[in-house]
């Protein structure tokens, strides 16, 4: 036998026995299905034995292909790890930090040198994204969700639960008709969030009647554009305490009227489980409960 070995040919086959799919197999390997329904007939053709058969969904290993396919996946899982072990070995202390960019602009990246300035050996990179990411296959460390906690298979630790504030610019508020009570938020023109629900469940909570003017204004799918909005003197917003308070704070935006409303959302930051026994990942999520008003446990 040809003493080279087909390594292209051999990791179609172990990705292809790993998924039991074709097409997963080429999704892992970045090639086409039909590179890897090619690499796995040449292998098969070079060895007299047929791998695979068709199943009613996928393919499933032939009895001798079943024998040799955990070796070989065991060995080119080793592979990946060595590779992984040579490059952490020569790379900086990085962590990827993975949030929607309303977070990212108004709470995270105002407050990243205070960790930086504690932990100047790493290097903490960002990634704003209103996509969920896959933190195995998007090799992210932390994810900053908006959600319940619930995350299947995943650690999740509870960081802060926001609550909705009515804001507005100064000088809307100087200028427009004095708001004393809920209702007269209605005679101003309103700024909505993307499903244009937070302004309708704000004036149920605070036992305002059915309107439609709740409906009416600029929708944004953004937090940060609807604070923006907030700040240009658009109209009257809905945002979260986490985005608003340092704007309150410099006078860039003022409270309508003093009604908080607790969301039903809570921020978690999300890892994988093994990934939670890292010391740095450890100290981020430390920092970020310290950061977040959480006394440590």
């Amino acid at each position: 036998m040809n003493p080279v070995l087909p390594l292209l040919a051999i990791r179609a086959f172990v990705e292809t026995g790993r998924h039991l799919s074709i097409k997963r197999a080429a999704e892992a390997m970045g090639v086409t299905s039909g590179a890897v329904s090619q690499q796995i007939r040449q292998l098969e053709d070079r060895l007299g034995v047929v791998l695979f058969t068709r199943a009613r969904y996928g393919v499933r290993l032939t009895e001798a292909a079943e024998k040799v396919h955990p070796g070989m996946l065991m060995a080119f899982d080793q592979i990946a790890s060595g590779l992984e072990a040579l490059k952490a070995a020569n790379a900086r202390l990085t962590l990827t930090i993975s949030t929607v960019p309303s977070f990212a602009a108004s709470w995270l990246v105002p407050r990243l040198g205070k960790f930086t300035g504690r932990r100047p050996d790493i290097e903490i990179r960002v990634e704003a994204t209103s996509s969920l990411v896959d933190l195995r296959r998007d090799r992210v460390d932390v994810a900053i969700r908006h959600g319940l906690g619930k995350y299947p298979g995943l650690a999740s630790e509870y960081l802060m639960a926001p609550v909705l504030l009515p804001v507005a610019s100064p000088a809307l508020l100087a200028a427009g008709p004095a708001i004393t009570q809920p209702s007269d938020c209605l005679d101003w023109p309103l700024l909505q969030d993307s499903d244009r629900a937070d302004w309708q469940l704000w004036f149920k909570a605070v036992g305002v009647a059915d309107d439609p003017r709740a409906e009416r204004g600029a929708a944004f799918d953004d937090d940060y554009l609807l604070v923006r909005a907030a700040i240009a003197g658009q109209g009257l917003a809905l945002v979260r305490d986490v985005y608003a308070v340092e704007e309150i704070e410099s006078g860039r935006l003022a409270l309508a009227l003093d009604r908080p409303w607790p969301t039903q959302f809570a921020y978690y930051a999300v890892t994988l489980p093994d990934t939670t026994k890292r010391k740095a990942v450890q100290d981020f999520i430390a920092w970020l409960k310290e950061e977040s008003g959480m006394k440590p446990v």
